[in-house]
C-alpha cells in the first residue's frame, strides 16, 4: 500500500522532502504559507514596479549563494531538469571577494585562483600588505586557531567547542582592532550574529573550509545563480515535483498539528478561506524553528520530552534580510561579493547583472533598469551614521537611505566615486520586514536561526520519539550545522531516510554527506592527528596540537 505524507512548509526543506519521496514511491502533499513558494530561498516580485506589459522587477529575501563545499543541496540541483540540461548548470562561479572599507580602495580577494604571477601577487598583497592593518602574528594567531579546529576531534567540537564562543576561541581580546574587526568580525556577515555569541562547534570548521577553499588554485569558493531565484530554481523544480505527483499547495496555513495518544492524529490547514483536517501515515515538520516551537503541544511534548528544546530555540535567532537598488547603469562593482568591514549594519552586496547573462532587464520594470545591486543586512541592531538608528527603529525609506549611505561611504574612497546618487532608479526592501506601527521597532517574518553556546543539547534529530513526526528544517542536527539551505536539505534527507527505516523499506536511502574535511589536504595527514586528540578527550586533557 502506498504510504502519505504530509509536509507541513514548503520551503527548501519541504521541497527536498518532496523530492527524496516522491522518487521513492510516497504520496506526498506539501502545504505551504506564503503565495510563493521557496521559503527563505525564494525571490519575490517587486509587485507594480512593472509598467506596459513588462515584469515587476525581481527581488529577493537575500541573494542565494552556494559555497563549494555545499554537498547536499549541489545534489539536488543535479537532479532537477531544466530546459535542455539541469538547474546545477545554473550556477556560476564568482571570482572575487573584496572587502570595502571607510579609509582605503576596495581590497580584492581571489575568490577564483588561476596559476598566473599577477594572481600569486595578489595573494601575497593580500596576506602582508593588505591595507587592512593586519600584522604577521595577526595571521599567525588565526592560522593557529585554524589548525586547532582541523586537528581537533570531532567529539571535542561537538561537546567542547559548542560551549566556547568564537570571539573567546579565537582569543580575540588579546588580539589587535585589526584583527577582531576581520577574524573576529566576519561572524555577522556569515551568520548574522556576533562572534561572543556564535559557538565555535558551528563557526570554526566553517571558517576553516570557507578559508582552504578560498585559497585552493583552479575553482572558485562561492557560486550564484544565473538569474532571479525561483525562475533558474524554485518554479523548475516545483514543476518537476508536480509532474512526478506532488500535491503541492500555496497560501495554505497550518493552524495546528493534533497529537494524541502519542501519535500525530492530524493536522488543521487553512486554505482559500475554508479550514479543514489532513490526514496522513506520516508528518513532516519543515517549518523554520520560531514556527516550529509554537506547534509543539503538551500532548506532543509529552510524548517527547525533548520536543522542549525547540521551544527554547526560538528565542536564538537574529536578522539577514536584503534589499534591492535597481540603477539606471550596469555597475559591476567586482566580479562576486564585497564585504562592507567598516558598515555598522555588516553589510555585503552582489552586481546581479554580471551574473545574469540571459536576463534581459529591459523586459522589466520600465524598461529603463539596467543593474541590480542586491544586498544583504546582517545586522539590525547597531545605529546607523545617518539617523544614529538600528534598522529595527527604521522606516522601510530611513533603511534604503542608511544601506545606500554606508555602502557609499566604503565605496567612495581616496577620490575614487564608484557610487553615485544618481545611478540610482528604484529599490526594493525584502516584505519580510513588515511595519506594522511607526511608532515601534520593526518586524521580520523570517529571521535566522544562530547557533549560539550550549544549543547544540536543544537541537533534535529529524525523528522523534512520536512515530509518525518528523522533522526537515535548518535548526535539526545535522553534518552542516548551519542555518542554510544546505543544512535544510540535509534535515529533509535525514527525515526521509527515518522514514523508510520506519516503513523498513527496501528503497536506497538519501545520502549523507560529511562535511568540512578540509579537502585541501590529504586527509591521511589528519587522522593521526585526530586520533591522538580524541585519547586526549576521553581523558580530559586539552588539545595540544600534537601526534603522539
Amino acid at each position: 500500500m502506498v504510504k502519505k505524507v504530509a509536509i507541513l512548509g514548503g520551503g527548501v526543506a519541504g521541497l527536498s522532502a518532496a523530492h527524496e519521496l516522491i522518487i521513492r514511491g510516497y504520496e506526498v502533499s506539501v502545504y505551504e504559507f506564503k503565495n510563493i513558494p521557496g521559503g527563505k530561498a525564494r525571490s519575490m516580485p517587486y509587485v507594480g514596479s512593472g509598467t506596459d506589459g513588462r515584469k515587476d522587477l525581481p527581488g529577493e529575501h537575500g541573494f542565494r549563494l552556494f559555497p563549494r563545499f555545499y554537498r547536499h543541496v549541489i545534489d539536488t540541483l543535479k537532479r532537477i531538469p531544466y530546459e535542455n540540461g539541469y538547474v546545477y548548470d545554473n550556477l556560476m562561479e564568482v571570482t572575487r571577494l573584496d572587502i570595502a572599507t571607510y579609509t582605503a580602495p576596495l581590497l580584492p580577494l581571489l575568490a577564483k585562483i588561476e596559476f598566473s604571477l599577477d594572481n600569486f601577487l595578489v595573494v601575497l598583497k593580500d596576506l602582508f600588505d593588505n591595507g587592512l592593518g593586519l600584522t604577521v602574528e595577526d595571521i599567525e594567531q588565526y592560522g593557529r586557531k585554524m589548525w586547532q579546529v582541523m586537528t581537533s576531534c570531532d567529539e571535542r567540537i561537538r561537546d567542547e567547542y559548542n560551549l566556547i564562543d568564537w570571539w573567546n576561541f579565537i582569543e580575540a581580546d588579546q588580539q589587535s582592532p585589526a584583527f577582531q574587526k576581520i577574524f573576529a568580525g566576519f561572524t555577522k556577515t556569515l551568520v548574522a550574529c556576533q562572534s561572543k555569541i556564535a559557538n565555535t562547534q558551528t563557526v570554526g570548521p566553517v571558517a576553516v573550509q570557507m578559508t582552504l577553499d578560498i585559497t585552493t588554485p583552479g575553482t572558485s569558493f562561492v557560486r550564484l545563480l544565473n538569474g532571479p531565484t525561483n525562475d533558474k530554481w524554485i518554479n523548475p523544480w516545483l514543476a518537476f515535483l508536480q509532474e512526478h505527483g506532488v500535491d503541492y499547495h500555496l497560501a495554505a496555513k497550518v493552524e495546528s498539528i493534533n497529537c494524541a495518544d502519542g501519535v500525530i492524529r492530524g493536522a488543521t490547514i487553512t486554505e482559500n478561506g475554508q479550514t479543514f483536517d489532513i490526514e496522513a501515515d506520516y508528518y513532516i515538520a519543515a517549518f523554520p524553528v520560531e514556527v516550529m516551537g509554537k506547534f509543539v503541544t503538551d500532548a506532543m511534548l509529552q510524548a517527547d520530552p525533548s520536543l522542549a528544546g525547540v521551544q527554547k530555540l526560538v528565542d536564538s535567532v537574529a536578522w539577514m534580510n536584503g534589499i534591492q537598488y535597481y540603477l539606471k547603469e550596469e555597475l559591476p562593482i567586482t566580479h562576486g561579493h564585497v564585504i562592507y568591514l567598516d558598515a555598522p549594519w555588516s553589510l555585503t552586496s552582489v552586481s546581479q547583472k554580471q551574473f545574469w547573462p540571459d536576463v534581459d532587464l529591459s523586459q522589466y520594470g520600465d524598461g529603463t533598469v539596467k543593474g541590480v545591486l542586491s544586498v544583504d543586512i546582517s545586522d539590525w541592531d547597531t545605529p546607523g551614521i545617518l539617523f544614529g538608528k538600528s534598522a529595527t527603529y527604521c522606516t522601510a525609506e530611513e533603511i534604503k537611505a542608511e544601506v545606500w549611505a554606508q555602502m557609499k561611504k566604503s565605496l567612495n574612497v581616496d577620490g575614487a566615486v564608484i557610487l553615485e546618487d544618481e545611478v540610482l532608479h528604484s529599490w526594493f526592501l525584502d516584505t519580510d520586514i513588515q511595519f506594522e506601527n511607526p511608532e515601534q521597532a520593526c518586524t521580520n517574518m523570517e529571521p535566522l536561526l544562530i547557533n549560539r553556546v550550549g544549543t547544540w543539547d536543544l537541537r533534535p534529530e529529524a525523528y522523534t520519539a512520536i512515530p509518525n513526526l518528523f522533522l526537515a528544517a535548518d535548526y535539526v542536527r545535522t553534518n552542516t550545522n548551519l542555518a542554510t539551505m544546505e543544512g535544510a536539505n540535509e534535515a529533509a534527507r535525514r527525515a526521509v531516510n527515518a522514514i523508510l527505516k520506519q516503513d523498513n523499506s527496501t528503497e536506497e536511502p538519501c545520502e549523507i554527506w560529511d562535511m568540512y574535511t578540509f579537502e585541501l589536504w590529504n586527509i591521511d595527514v589528519l587522522k593521526p592527528y585526530h586520533h591522538h586528540d580524541k585519547r586526549r578527550f576521553e581523558k580530559g586533557l586539552p588539545w595540544d596540537g600534537k601526534l603522539f
